[in-house]
């Protein structure tokens, strides 16, 4: 059985623990590798390459950061299909939802290329008699990332590239769920000429988390994933001294306006609350409907999800492949069978779907509860996978306060075509992202992306400007060239004079 390894100053490493993980083909149910989980020695180990090698790193000339960055943007290129695979092997996702996690990843890899451009100083001559100020942006030191299972090269890439380009080094803890992903980016870097130690990858468990919160060494923590988990990072890395940005669950809401092109609108919900088997922090689990909407729009949505392909993620006819565990697919199926007995009707159920010739692969079909109250449990917890919730409300007021209720605000959606209402919509939702008539709004990587509330612990967005900012910090340096006959003693306070 193939053993999936870290990546350590620059080339594969066994590591000293005793300890796998299981590596399952979700659409079979078979696992077919194991991964090693990393011992505290590992990631100090790792650590330490790092370290060692941002010295000269950071003192690497920006023309030579992005000329790396560049050839490995021309690598991953090529190798997409290849990278895809992985991730459908592993994860499940079909292909070209794979595809479209690798595209949306080397975003940042291309705002990484301009980095030249975005750290750009600035300077202020003769604030006072002979003297300037320029402000400037330098790196931090060793950086870390934590990263989901859901999108296993997209959000390590939302990471290591702002970081390396910045003139850090990097340690990434990628999901023990599907890590091949993350060992092939680094293989990848490595062949487009990046150094030993700048990029590196452990494997692992809690156990490695825990020692990259802790390790001196170790001066700033990105992480994605849950709300609990994002939390639990937070505290513990603030409590070793550490900069953070923890991005936590969501429960994205998309208001539907009776105005809506309810076509359109039952198209993109069906978009955003499937697609890779609603597996997305930001996918769309609650349909708000607005006034009379309700039952056409339901029975559109209804129409649709019936006719969706549900199979492995290597066959090109699938519209949606399985969950990543066996437990998940249990957890995610208990939110249906007991959504009647809490109020919700259930419209379309589809815990259970049997794709043939995979019955062991960890396939759930997609469901569609309507009038779901929002004291049931399908509408309170982030489900994370192919359930779609529908609440009515009578008015724009009713939903926006509906809305603006949920402990998360990740992201949100209106679909209408009166642009008044959008306006004040994306003036008054308390969520991060907005989309109008637009049911994902994931924003393109010169933006930032990032919640409010329990959505995003720490002060940064991740990648954009954001993204610079977190893994720089800023110096001012106030300059004066005295004239030669200048001279003398003045004790008094500087002025402006």
């Amino acid at each position: 059985m193939k053993t999936i390894t870290h990546w350590i100053g620059g080339k594969p490493v066994d590591g000293s623990s005793d300890r796998f993980g299981p590596v399952y083909n979700p659409a079979t149910g078979e696992q077919e590798k194991q991964v090693a989980f990393a011992s505290v020695e590992d990631v100090d180990a790792a650590v330490a390459a790092a370290n060692d090698a941002y010295e000269s790193w950071s003192q690497v000339s920006l023309a030579k950061r992005t000329a790396i960055l560049f050839k490995y943007r021309e690598l991953l290129d090529a190798r997409r299909d290849e990278i895809a695979e992985l991730i459908t092997a592993e994860h499940g996702k079909v292909h070209s939802d794979a595809l479209g996690e690798i595209a949306r990843g080397m975003e940042i890899v291309e705002l990484a290329c301009g980095i030249a451009e975005k750290l750009k100083g600035e300077l202020s001559t003769q604030v006072s008699s002979g003297v300037d100020v320029s402000s400037i942006r330098q790196p931090l030191g060793v950086v870390a990332g934590i990263t989901p299972f859901n999108f296993p090269a997209m959000v390590p890439m939302w990471m290591f590239p702002l970081a390396i380009a910045c003139g850090n080094t990097f340690v990434l803890k990628p999901s023990e769920k599907d890590p091949s992903a993350s060992f092939r980016l680094a293989e990848i870097a490595a062949e487009a000429g990046l150094p030993d130690g700048v990029l590196n990858v452990v494997q692992g468990d809690k156990v490695a988390v825990d020692r990259l919160l802790e390790h001196p060494d170790v001066v700033a923590v990105s992480f994605v994933g849950s709300t609990p988990i994002a939390r639990y990072i937070q505290a513990r890395a603030i409590e070793h001294g550490k900069r953070v940005q923890a991005l936590g669950g969501a429960k994205n809401h998309m208001l539907v306006l009776p105005d809506a092109d309810l076509d359109y609108a039952a198209d993109q919900a069906i978009n955003a609350a499937y697609g890779s088997a609603g597996e997305r922090c930001m996918a769309v689990s609650v349909v708000v409907a607005v006034g009379d909407t309700g039952d056409t729009l339901v029975g559109k949505i209804a129409e649709r999800a019936k006719a969706l392909t549900i199979g492995p993620g290597n066959d090109p006819a699938s519209e949606m492949g399985p969950l990543i565990t066996r437990e998940h697919r249990d957890k995610v199926a208990s939110y249906v069978t007991g959504a009647a007995a809490q109020g919700a009707e259930v419209v379309v159920d589809g815990t259970g779907l049997r794709v043939e010739g995979h019955e062991d692969g960890f396939f759930v079909g997609v469901s569609l509860l309507d009038k779901v109250p929002v004291t049931a449990d399908a509408y309170k917890d982030e489900i994370f996978g192919p359930v779609l919730c529908v609440v009515r409300a009578e008015t724009y007021d009713e939903a926006i306060k509906l809305i603006n209720s949920s402990r998360w605000g990740n992201g949100t959606a209106i679909f209408t075509r009166d642009g008044g209402a959008a306006r004040r919509f994306q003036l008054e939702v308390q969520a991060g992202m907005v989309g109008v008539n637009v049911p994902i709004p994931v924003p393109v990587g010169y933006h930032s992306f990032g919640g409010w509330k329990e959505s995003l612990f720490g002060d940064h967005h991740i990648y954009g400007n954001d993204g610079i900012h977190f893994y720089t910090r800023g110096k001012v340096v106030t300059t004066r060239w005295p004239d030669p006959s200048d001279g003398g003693i003045n004790l008094g306070f500087p002025s402006h004079s």
